[in-house]
C-alpha cells in the first residue's frame, strides 16, 4: 500500500471509540410495552453521530419482555445468558446462550424472558441512512 493511499484511508475514517458498558447502564422498563423491568446498556449511544449501526445489551429481568413490534430493518438478538422465547410474525422459538435470532425487516418481533435467570442479550441493527 502506498503512503498516499494509507493517508487517504486514515483521513476518511473517524477515530475508533472504545466504550465501557458500565458507563451506559440504566434501569428501565423494556421498550415496546414496558413489560417488567430491564437493565439497558445503550453502548452505541456513546459513539458520536453519524453512526451506521446500533449495538446494545439488555438484561430482561424475570417476567420481562420486549413486546411485539414491527421492525423497519434487519435486527439480531444474540443470547449471552438465561433462557428466552423470540417471536417473528407469529412463530415462536426458544433461545438459550449462544443462540442468535436473525429477524427480517417488515416482521413483527418480540422477545420474552423465560426460566429462573434473567435473559441477557445483545441487540444489533442498522441505523437509517442519513
Amino acid at each position: 500500500m502506498s503512503l498516499a493511499l494509507a493517508a487517504a484511508l486514515l483521513a476518511a475514517a473517524p477515530a475508533m471509540v472504545v466504550v465501557d458498558e458500565a458507563d451506559t447502564r440504566r434501569e428501565e422498563p423494556p421498550p415496546h410495552g414496558a413489560i417488567g423491568r430491564s437493565t439497558a446498556y445503550r453502548i452505541s449511544d456513546a459513539v458520536p453521530a453519524p453512526r451506521a449501526m446500533e449495538f446494545r445489551r439488555r438484561i430482561l429481568h424475570r417476567g420481562a419482555a420486549i413486546g411485539a413490534h414491527p421492525i423497519a430493518h434487519d435486527e439480531v438478538y444474540y443470547v449471552l445468558a438465561g433462557q428466552g422465547e423470540v417471536l417473528s410474525d407469529g412463530v415462536r422459538r426458544a433461545l438459550r446462550p449462544g443462540m442468535a435470532a436473525y429477524l427480517y425487516r417488515g416482521a413483527v418481533v418480540g422477545i420474552w424472558q423465560r426460566g429462573r435467570q434473567p435473559l441477557s442479550l445483545i441487540i444489533a441493527y442498522p441505523n437509517p441512512a442519513p
